[in-house]
């Protein structure tokens, strides 16, 4: 076993990509040499001060760059020249900005690292619509949109409402997906240099590309009831944030929802120190708790976003946004440039569901799978501790000791499941640990997959990490 250390000074980037770069120029350079083993996972992490999860991290990236092989009991080689093919450095930017999911899902594997709406058949309603569109619409197909016509923002308007209410027609902007109205609104509301107030868990996408727009985060604890309220004024005391991002309900990923009084105290916080609020409702929207929404307790300063990937079709992209008073104008030219424009195509099949009562019939026949499979994973997961909810298609389950987050999520991957570790949903920097992962059982085509691959998953939490730290 070599006795190689990694030297972390000589480059920057999120600490698993320094290691893996590391390596790799260890082996080009012959300081590793073909056949060597590298350290155990817990040696080199004790080694040099960081997480075992980090260093499986970066041993499976250099895995996956063709440069190393493992096998349980052991341990991590390096592979000769004739066995592997080089592949280009990463950039730490782009691993920064990326994640901890992999640019491209690898194939063969069954997915539980994502929450798109389960395959229920609605492709053959979207076919009957696309043809109806190319029909009717053959000029508008072939050209750029320029117009946004009423009955995109009666769908929006429809699709964002809650129990009895429902946003102004006048505040309505379609978007290119949720993420896309996000980050419109980002753009409006705030400048290069603002702070953003953020859960330390929460859809970390939006701090990663508020980061590429040069905003900056600031952090907020939160509870089993989602944000605290006393923190939130912290922050702004402190900080000075120009705009906090909020899932009030069905918290991605921790599934909190904030009871009314709350909101309420969040609402009188920000409006007491002028700071906007943006509401992602995607899984809220799911969950039909009669819980008034921010955007109706403070509509003059709440971005209420919803859109279709969770509940209808994902690959169709709708996504609306209800602005505040006088900014949907701005939001919408916002959208345009960041985006590159809202495609015709996408914005009228999304409306024709919603109008046509279709997205309704597909929302519930999703809704009833979710539910199965919800209880099909609760059944498995029996007697540890997780956050689910019947409606939303995921589960935010503990760890049991001695399991870290990074160290289950590399083992399930080598079960051929994807799933998330926690480190996907930090939006900053946070000393916080909380070994939890999150699996999300929407993907698979049949609830026979569903129930091998939590199985699988349940029989390898109970196994624990024996034998998997020298390999990954």
């Amino acid at each position: 076993m070599t006795n190689w250390l990694p030297d972390l000074q000589a480059s920057d980037g999120p600490l698993y990509v320094r290691i893996a770069d590391q390596i790799e120029q260890a082996i080009n350079a012959g300081a590793l040499a073909s056949g060597s083993k590298l350290p155990p996972q817990r040696n080199l992490a004790y080694d040099i001060g960081v997480t075992i999860g980090t260093v499986s991290r970066a041993y499976s990236m250099v895995r996956e760059r063709g440069l190393v092989s493992g096998e349980v009991g052991r341990g991590t080689y390096v592979l000769g020249t004739s066995e592997h093919n080089p592949s280009p450095a990463v950039d730490p930017v782009s691993a920064r900005l990326a994640g901890t999911r992999a640019a491209n899902a690898p194939p063969g594997k069954l997915r539980f690292d994502t929450t798109a709406a389960t395959d229920i058949g609605q492709s053959a309603a979207v076919t009957d619509i696309l043809a109806a569109i190319c029909r009717e619409q053959p000029n508008e197909i072939a050209s750029y949109t320029r117009n946004f016509p009423r009955h995109w923002l009666e769908a929006g308007q429809r699709w964002l409402g809650s129990g009895n209410w429902q946003p102004g027609i006048d505040s309505i902007v379609p978007t290119l997906g949720a993420h896309a109205g996000i980050i419109a609104a980002v753009s409006v509301i705030t400048a290069p240099g603002d702070r953003i107030v953020f859960e330390h868990l929460t859809y970390s996408q939006v701090s990663r590309g508020t980061a590429l727009l040069g905003r900056q985060t600031a952090l907020v604890e939160s509870d089993a009831y989602g944000v605290i309220p006393d923190d939130f004024e912290r922050v702004c005391v402190q900080q000075h944030p120009k705009l906090a991002f909020l899932m009030s309900a069905a918290q991605n990923p921790t599934l909190a929802t904030m009871p009314e009084d709350r909101r309420r105290a969040i609402a009188a916080i920000a409006k007491r120190h002028n700071v906007w609020l943006i509401e992602d409702n995607l899984y809220g929207a799911t969950v039909d708790n009669g819980i008034p929404l921010l955007a109706e307790i403070a509509p003059d300063r709440t971005f209420l976003v919803g859109g279709l990937s969770k509940s209808v079709a994902a690959g169709v992209r709708g996504g609306w946004i209800a602005c505040p008073p006088h900014l949907a104008q701005r939001v919408r030219i916002a959208h345009k440039m960041v985006s590159g424009g809202l495609p015709f195509l996408l914005a009228e099949v999304a409306a024709r569901l919603v109008l046509s009562g279709t997205a309704d019939a597909i929302r519930s026949a999703v809704a009833d799978e979710v539910q199965a499979r919800e209880a099909i994973a609760r059944e498995i997961f029996a007697g540890l501790d997780f956050a689910s909810h019947p409606r939303v298609p995921f589960l935010w389950l503990k760890l049991p000791d001695p399991w870290l987050s990074g160290t289950f999520r590399q083992a399930a991957f080598a079960e051929d499941i994807l799933i998330d570790d926690e480190d996907e949903f930090k939006a900053g920097r946070s000393e916080k640990t909380f070994h939890r992962v999150r699996i999300g059982f929407s993907p698979p085509e049949n609830r026979e997959d569903v129930v091998f691959g939590l199985t699988r998953l349940r029989r390898l939490l109970v196994h624990g990490p024996t034998g998997y730290d020298s390999l990954a």
